[in-house]
């Protein structure tokens, strides 16, 4: 019984170190001509002195020619005076009737890397799928615009790097979150690119800072299929490798 207990752990702590090591892979084959936006409401989910109204802007996310990875434009403006550079990222729930920005949780990240250490620019394999400003750069300028392909997204429905069902929130750079929005399916790349749907800020939003949250939590969200922890794991280990360590702990018993 203590060698079959051994056994067990030594796989979970494989599992486990894999787990921390896996990098997301560059998506291929996105549908040609799918196209998404979300646009920021008019009313901020953070009051803050300072910000008249809320911070203007948007992302659009569409199928780059070759469809590898997607490409994202993005305009913001009339940000807060002070509390920047300010992130932004995809988070893997959508935003509520109530337009509670916490309750689209946590980054996107199927993966399962978490927040910790900060993404490396030089290596966005490694960062997290939702997580756009720590890839591509922060929001530093008022107005502000960038155009960038980021590979490791995805367009194709049922993937868990997909986020057409998902929402973004702008942060300010202690993470509390100002403001979100959905994105929603548009019609094609000569399609419609007026204001598209977003939930209604709350009148009652948290006047307290909220972090983003551990990116393990999807409760309550979209149906993408999100990679398993487990799965994820095991699937970067070499079999080999866990039956020697497996060993290694039996003679040690």
């Amino acid at each position: 019984m203590r060698a079959s207990g051994a056994l067990v752990t030594v796989v979970y702590a494989a599992a486990a170190a894999a787990q921390a090591t896996q990098d997301a892979p560059v998506i291929t084959g996105n549908p040609t001509g799918a196209r998404y936006k979300a646009v920021l409401p008019d009313t901020p989910f953070f009051h803050v002195d300072g910000l008249s109204g809320n911070v203007k802007g948007s992302i659009i996310a569409e199928t780059p020619a070759d469809g590898v990875g997607v490409q994202f434009s993005v305009h913001f403006s009339n940000l807060p005076k002070t509390g920047g550079p300010f992130p932004y990222h995809i988070h893997v729930a959508p935003v509520p009737s109530d337009g509670n920005c916490t309750k689209t949780l946590a980054h996107l990240d199927p993966y399962i890397r978490g927040e910790k250490p900060p993404c490396d620019a030089t290596m966005p394999e490694t960062c997290q799928v939702g997580d756009l400003s720590g890839k591509h750069g922060k929001v530093t300028s008022d107005p502000f615009q960038a155009q960038y392909v980021d590979k490791f997204s995805s367009l194709k429905e049922g993937e868990g790097s997909f986020f057409g069902n998902r929402s973004f929130v702008f942060h300010f750079g202690n993470t509390t979150r100002i403001t979100c929005a959905n994105f929603v399916k548009i019609s094609g790349p000569g399609g419609n690119s007026t204001r598209c749907p977003s939930a209604t800020a709350s009148s009652t939003p948290s006047s307290s800072a909220v972090g983003s949250g551990s990116a393990t939590t999807t409760v309550g969200g979209p149906t993408s299929t999100v990679v398993p922890i487990a799965a994820a794991a095991l699937s970067s280990v070499s079999l080999p490798l866990m039956v020697v360590a497996a060993a290694a702990a039996l003679f040690a018993l």
